[in-house]
């Protein structure tokens, strides 16, 4: 356990793999005062994410801040029942921090409801992290006046300690070989029982100043435009195919875009002649899945925003894609079940070439042509 822990706070593993992180107490402090600072002040949290993670954890660490008593939301996430809920919140001013599935429930209530939307209107900030926010969903609570803001960060960090594109109390951000890293009070001390991890992302650089600089290296890609970044997705999620590199999360951005299409999971998946190709998968428990561009449409679109490699050749809908804690698509889980599902495709194919063959021999052997 490295010096000064103060949490120990397992990631969410949408990749398959969570890590134990170690936060000192100074890096949760460091965070909540700078979420305080971008906000004008402290006030009171609505609680609707599981507080083992960070992004519900730095709820508690910013209403201990405030000395405000949080208000909790459990079970599954209802967005009636979640504003129901927010009318308790008795302080001057009212956050929230939510994960893109749950604010778009709000959102797509709020526009057919007028009291709940003036009840989400209350809020004098709603954070919303874990997944880019497609800008469809952005362009919708701009119209409804809903306090938007975007956070991004991970446990690495403490939480969000970029918002909006910009960064947070003391963090820095810098672009590196087309990786984004990060510098800051909120860094946390490194991972448990596994030192190698911790020197392989945790870095330590001499600044211009000659003062030792301690850098996360995330693993996402970006860029800073104009001082403002934008996180583009994952390093890791890249597959090659037929020789060209197809980002997922880019395809996710695009398709999420389309009507009906805002839960959809890219995947990459094996393919004889191309290596690998983009496969979708797309939730059915939706309200506008009845409103779904068709499936070639969006491969159009797919085709000319980024080209043919990225042209998905299958989608597979789902009962419900499964979500991690945080809200995340849990990507191992969705990846299992395709492999299974692909699987069983085969076995029925090759089930159904034997009974061919033997249906031809049997003919063969009555004279049958």
């Amino acid at each position: 356990m490295p010096e000064g822990t103060a949490v120990v706070v397992r990631t969410s593993g949408s990749s398959g793999r969570p890590k134990a992180v170690a936060l000192s107490a100074d890096a949760l402090r460091a965070s909540a005062e700078a979420t305080a600072e971008r906000f004008g002040g402290h006030g009171q949290w609505l609680v609707a994410l599981p507080t083992q993670l960070i992004s519900g954890l730095q709820m508690l660490v910013r209403s201990e801040l405030a000395g405000t008593q949080p208000v909790f939301f459990d079970g599954r996430f209802d967005a009636a029942a979640f504003l129901d809920r927010a009318e308790e919140l008795d302080a001057e001013r009212r956050f929230v921090s939510l994960v893109p599935v749950q604010f778009a429930r709000l959102v797509d209530l709020a526009e057919r409801d007028r009291a709940a939307a003036d009840a989400l209107r209350r809020f004098d900030a709603v954070l919303v992290g874990g997944q880019t926010l497609s800008v469809s969903l952005r362009s919708r609570a701009h119209e409804l006046g809903v306090a938007l803001k975007r956070s991004y960060g991970m446990t690495e960090t403490a939480g969000g300690c970029v918002y909006d594109g910009v960064e947070i109390g003391d963090t820095r951000v810098r672009i590196r070989g087309g990786e984004v890293q990060l510098a800051g009070a909120s860094l946390a001390l490194g991972y448990v029982g596994d030192p190698e991890l911790t020197d392989r992302v945790f870095i330590t650089e001499t600044g211009r100043d000659g003062a030792p600089v301690r850098w996360y290296r995330t693993g996402d890609s970006g860029e800073l435009l104009g001082g403002m970044l934008t996180v583009t997705g994952r390093l890791d999620r890249v597959i090659v195919s037929g020789g060209v590199n197809v980002s997922l999360d880019e395809v996710e951005r695009v398709v999420r875009e389309q009507p009906g299409w805002a839960s959809a999971v890219a995947l990459g998946a094996p393919h004889h002649e191309w290596g690998e190709r983009v496969s979708l998968v797309v939730d059915l428990d939706r309200g506008d899945a009845g409103e779904r561009l068709a499936f070639d449409r969006v491969r159009e679109v797919l085709r000319a925003s980024l080209g043919p490699a990225a042209v998905p050749e299958w989608v597979t809908e789902m009962d419900e894609v499964p979500r991690l804690a945080g809200g995340k698509p849990d990507h191992a889980a969705i990846g299992a079940w395709m492999a299974r599902l692909r699987s069983s495709f085969d076995e029925a194919r090759r089930a159904g070439a034997a009974s061919g063959m033997g249906d031809a021999r049997s003919r063969r052997e009555k004279g049958e042509s």
